[in-house]
């Protein structure tokens, strides 16, 4: 076994240092065999395994090995012929980043877990893999987990070293009146909230390099690598794509004229379907359809994953109710389900509750529907049915 690899390892392990421990890290099973950890670029899955790794092992223990198939060493050498190495050799656990670099990675894991009965592998990949759709060889053998970006409550926490915890839905809409009792105190989330909707969501907004060049970086990146490395697009297309991505950002959230769409980047309607459909999977853009419909239908409204993304497109035109609702849906798509038919001005969220995002401060002319839960942005506090924005942020 290559001394080398242990050599990276153990100075990555001591040199790791999670500003924030994410939740993910209690919500995974960490005794399956095969574990998959899926998420955007740039949200820190390298160092979630690393941080497993220095949690559960420590820098030096040689049963645990993190390496990363961007390595050309594995040009020429699978998966499954390495790990049968590191477990002669007593390794139980290994960690492989960016898994899809390896041409035939899903067969190769499959092997492995065939053959090392005793080997656990945590492996990361791109959100735009469908593991179980694309690889059936996988099925019912990997358990799969999403890493997301920073939620606003985990921004808050490594901003003011409080320890906040997230809150269920239901827990909110019922007692937030209460919950903000136990914040305010401690912190006025209104002093982040701008601050996070502009660079929160991404944790490398923490390295000391202009935010916005690093995140237009990473979007190019995710339309080049992510979207036609996995999709095996011919590179032809990238132009078409990335494109299309542009005029989806500067039109704003609104239903996509695919028409239009079509004609402005010279292809099919099918083909320009088929590209949201992509863009999203990357978690460059937000899908909303009304209850009952899917993709391949057209959505009734397309918008930016998140708010950070907005303000990286130049020119910035930013419509401050469009930031808030990029953060409601973006803040709700963890664990709940966002509808919205074209003609309403709010959400359905879960198939039964009714949201409708509006500035707090123009809010009080408008008169109230019980049945309808007002997020309203511009405040701290909430009454009854009217409850703040940000706390939704709280959520995980």
């Amino acid at each position: 076994m290559e001394e080398a690899f242990f050599r990276t390892h153990t100075y990555l392990v001591e040199h790791t240092n999670a500003p924030v421990r994410r939740t993910l890290m209690d919500e995974i099973d960490w005794s399956d065999r095969m574990i998959g950890i899926k998420g955007t670029r740039g949200v820190g899955k390298s160092t979630f395994l690393l941080q497993y790794a220095k949690e559960h092992f420590g820098p030096t223990d040689r049963k645990c090995l993190y390496v990363n198939m961007n390595n050309f060493y594995f040009q020429s050498r699978g998966i499954a012929d390495f790990a049968g190495d590191f477990v002669k050799q007593g390794g139980r656990t290994l960690l492989i980043d960016q898994v899809f670099k390896q041409p035939d990675w899903s067969k190769e894991l499959r092997k492995c877990y065939d053959l090392y009965p005793e080997l656990k592998i945590v492996f990361t990949g791109s959100s735009v893999m469908r593991l179980k759709e694309e690889n059936p060889e996988l099925n019912g053998v990997v358990k799969s987990y999403n890493l997301r970006g920073f939620s606003f409550r985990e921004f808050i926490n490594l901003q003011t070293g409080n320890n906040f915890q997230p809150y269920e839905l239901d827990d909110i809409l019922r007692n937030h009146e209460h919950i903000i009792k136990q914040i305010l105190p401690k912190v006025s989330p209104m002093k982040y909230f701008q601050d996070y909707l502009h660079h929160g969501f991404y944790p490398f907004f923490l390295e000391h390099r202009n935010f916005t060049e690093n995140l237009l970086k990473t979007m190019n990146m995710m339309t080049e690598v992510d979207i036609l490395l996995i999709k095996q697009i011919e590179l032809k297309y990238l132009t078409k794509i990335k494109r299309l991505f542009y005029q989806l950002a500067v039109e704003g959230a609104k239903a996509p004229n695919v028409s239009q769409l079509a004609d402005s980047i010279n292809t099919s309607r099918a083909t320009v379907m088929n590209y949201i459909k992509y863009l999203a999977d990357a978690r460059l853009i937000n899908m909303i359809y009304p209850e009952g419909q899917d993709f391949p239908k057209k959505p009734t409204k397309v918008m930016m994953h998140n708010s950070n993304l907005m303000y990286a497109i130049y020119p910035i035109q930013i419509d401050k109710q469009e930031v808030m609702e990029t953060f409601f849906v973006n803040s709700l798509w963890k664990d709940h389900v966002v509808h919205q038919a074209g003609k309403d001005h709010y959400y359905t969220v879960d198939g039964e509750k009714r949201f409708r995002i509006c500035d707090a401060q123009s809010s009080n002319k408008m008169r109230n529907n019980p049945d309808i839960i007002y997020a309203r942005y511009n405040t701290e506090v909430g009454k009854d049915n009217k409850i703040p924005l940000w706390l939704l942020g709280f959520l995980y």
